[in-house]
């Protein structure tokens, strides 16, 4: 492995803080990720680093840093970012964390740095290509899968087909890849981006933009390293932002 450590900025989650004698983390405002994403990007040659919610370090950050990991949780899109003038009684928003997510993104790709979306990351970024998301799957795929699989998250919950020519389908080497699932939206039009994996019901599970050194979103959780593509996938975006940090 390459001695060089390239300094990968990963997004936070947020939690409120616990009320006076409920249990909790803290009676205050608290940020929280789960291990695996930064033990996967170390893993994989990279240096990660959590980045704080605050849109006006943003630029100031992506400057110092090699690529940006876009990470989910248990929130959504406000759906006003995308056009919709309805909101689906399922969505929930974390709006300080999606403004400090814009920013970051918008520098990432300004100054050319990987990108790489997970999950609820790759919605925001089919959002930012300027795409609209499915609120809640059930409604729009009558017969979907299981997409918040009842299974553990760390195996597989159904296959994705990757599609033939893309970067993602030359990263992995594979035409399909079994994942895991845990998320009730979906992009529908991936603007700028291009549709690059699928489920078996048709619901949209990666894209990518063409024209940048590599910005990937994907729907599933590749940190939890179901597949050798999920590695394969993360040593992508390292290999790349070492090329951005030589």
């Amino acid at each position: 492995m390459n001695a060089h450590r390239p300094l990968i900025g990963v997004t936070l989650d947020s939690e409120q803080p616990s009320a006076d004698g409920q249990p909790g983390y803290s009676r205050f405002p608290w940020y929280a990720i789960r291990q695996n994403y930064m033990d996967m990007i170390a893993e994989c040659g990279g240096l990660p680093v959590a980045l704080a919610h605050d849109p006006d370090l943003a630029t100031a950050l992506v400057a110092r840093l090699d690529g940006l990991v876009v990470t989910g949780g248990a929130f959504d899109v406000p759906p006003d970012l995308y056009g919709a003038t309805d909101q689906h009684a399922t969505v929930q928003t974390k709006p300080r964390r999606t403004l400090a997510e814009t920013a970051l993104v918008h520098a990432a790709l300004a100054r050319g740095i990987p990108v790489l979306g997970i999950c609820g990351g790759m919605q925001l970024l089919g959002v930012l290509l300027g795409g609209t998301l499915v609120q809640h799957i059930p409604d729009t795929y009558p017969a979907a899968l299981p997409h918040e699989q009842p299974n553990p998250r760390n195996q597989p919950g159904h296959d994705v087909a990757i599609v033939a020519d893309t970067r993602l389908a030359r990263l992995v080497g594979q035409d399909r890849l079994p994942v895991n699932s845990a998320h009730h939206q979906a992009v529908a039009d991936a603007g700028r981006g291009v549709i690059c994996a699928t489920a078996p019901d048709g619901v949209v599970e990666a894209i990518e933009l063409p024209d940048h050194p590599f910005c990937i979103g994907v729907q599933w959780h590749p940190e939890f390293g179901i597949s050798t593509g999920d590695r394969l996938l993360f040593e992508g975006l390292i290999d790349a932002a070492r090329q951005t940090g030589t």
